[in-house]
Formats: C-alpha cells, sequence, structure tokens
C-alpha cells in the first residue's frame, strides 16, 4: 500500500502559482550552482532516477540526502559494499523496505561515490503518530524550529486536504485526511533536518532524493528550508509524467514518459 499511495500522489500533483521553466532531461547535466539541490522523482519511474543520476554526477555533491534511508541505514553504505547492488541491498534490507527495487536507486550512490549519504526517512511509526497526534508530537523537541508547532492558515490545510484526497483516489476517510497532511509537513520537516545535518557535516553541495510532492517551493523541502535557513541557496526540480496544468512550484521541471504500472488506486478502491 505504501507504494500504492506514493506512486497515486507523485502522479496527482497539484500545479499550484509559481515560477518555473520547463527543461529537457539533457539539461540536469548543467544545473545551475546550489547549497541545496532537490532532484524530485515519481517513486517508481525507472526514468526519473536515471535523471538523478545524471544530475548527480554533474553536481558532484559533498552529500546525498534520501528520503528512502533512515538515519541509521545511511550509516550502513561504506565504499567497501557501494559497488555491488546486490549487497549493498542486503545490507540495507531493501526488499522489506516497501520502496521500488534498488536497482533505481543504486546508480544514483554510484554517481557520486565520495558523497556523505544521510537518510531522512519517517518510519511507519512515526509517520502514524504523526496522523494521529500530529506532526510536532511525531517530530520531538525541535519541532517549532521547523514550523511543526504552528497549524496551517485554514485555506492551506484545506487545499492540503484535498490534494491528499486526490492522491489516496478518495478511498480514505475524510476525518483521516488532516492527519495525512499532518504525516506529510512531518516528512518535509525530516527532510529538512537531514540537508541542515549534511551541510553542517560537508559544507554542501546537497542533493536531495525525494518525491517530487517534497520539491514543491510551495508546501514542501523548500519551504521549510526557507524559514529555518533563509541564506541557503535551493533549487527544486520536479519530475512528471504528463505536463501539470498552469504554473508549477518548482524552479525547473520536466516531463519523461510515464512508468508501466497497474491502476496505482486499484488497491485503494478494490477496483
Amino acid at each position: 500500500m505504501k507504494q500504492c499511495i506514493l506512486f497515486a500522489a507523485g502522479m496527482a500533483l497539484a500545479a499550484r502559482p509559481g515560477l518555473a521553466e520547463r527543461i529537457e532531461p539533457a539539461a540536469l547535466a548543467a544545473l545551475p550552482p546550489a547549497d541545496v539541490v532537490i532532484l524530485g522523482e515519481v517513486h517508481d519511474n525507472p526514468r526519473h532516477h536515471e535523471n538523478q543520476a545524471v544530475a548527480v554526477a554533474a553536481l558532484r555533491p559533498a552529500a546525498l540526502v534520501f528520503e528512502m534511508l533512515t538515519a541509521e541505514k545511511a550509516g550502513l553504505i561504506r565504499p567497501s559494499i557501494l559497488e555491488s547492488g546486490r549487497k549493498l541491498a542486503a545490507e540495507l534490507d531493501w526488499d522489506r523496505s516497501g520502496w521500488p527495487d534498488f536497482s533505481m536507486y543504486h546508480p544514483i550512490l554510484l554517481a557520486a561515490p565520495e558523497a556523505k549519504v544521510f537518510g531522512a526517512e519517517v518510519v511507519r511509526e512515526a509517520a502514524r503518530e504523526a496522523v494521529t497526534d500530529g506532526a510536532a508530537a511525531a517530530f520531538g523537541p525541535a519541532a517549532a524550529r521547523f514550523g511543526l508547532d504552528r497549524p496551517l492558515d485554514p485555506s492551506d490545510l484545506a487545499s492540503r486536504v484535498e490534494e491528499q484526497r486526490i492522491a489516496h483516489c478518495g478511498a480514505l476517510p475524510e476525518d483521516l485526511l488532516p492527519g495525512m497532511v499532518e504525516a506529510q509537513r512531518l516528512r518535509d520537516a525530516s527532510l529538512a533536518r537531514a540537508v541542515l545535518e549534511a551541510m553542517e557535516d560537508t559544507g554542501g553541495p546537497v542533493a536531495v532524493i525525494t518525491g517530487t510532492g517534497h520539491a514543491r517551493r510551495d508546501v514542501g523541502l523548500p519551504s521549510v528550508l526557507a524559514a529555518v535557513a533563509p541564506e541557503l541557496r535551493v533549487l527544486s526540480v520536479g519530475q512528471f509524467e504528463e505536463p501539470p496544468e498552469g504554473e508549477v512550484p518548482f524552479d525547473l521541471w520536466l516531463v519523461t514518459a510515464p512508468a508501466e504500472r497497474e491502476d496505482p488506486c486499484a488497491t485503494l478502491t478494490g477496483d
């Protein structure tokens, strides 16, 4: 179910007003300089990971932040096993993680073998706590620094709730949707915390591998970083499978062919 929901969220991303430029994949080899480059993806699309690897190879970041790894799992990545995707996947227990096949992500690591890897994954128990008790409770003592202690503006909350309804194919109870918004806020804050740790540890630049929804400037990781570290130069890149309507909230965005998949809503709706 984890993957199904994430796929649906990636494909149903709603456009919001913003400044963005559409690029072709080749442009990823020559991105503008930045302290933090957020490379969005639809998680199960191999083309998106190929594009991320191209960008990472060109950026030569000092650090990589992965939404798909906990801090503990990131610490297991070492040069002696980096070359072997099979050994590394086993070390990370990837097959039980719920994320798409490790073969999609391994080339990204190989593209920057000297980069230090940081993890920002929100484990299932923390996500559940965010849904029931709010993102601040799940995040812990530093919640206020990342804005999690402040409620969303009602209109912003309503918009995010609607996006969660679409992302989950209309299959979730209405009263659960605000909690899903809180879980997303928790994930954005966890990514921001990992980015700040990576910047402090390595000096940057930092490349972030995450879902396109988290790369959004209006409600995603860039908005959190703008509040907690406004001095950082942040570049957001979104990847889509079809052109979104209207302007989109990224610095740069591109469209690829869609991945072959079954209807991601079928599991949720029973169709």
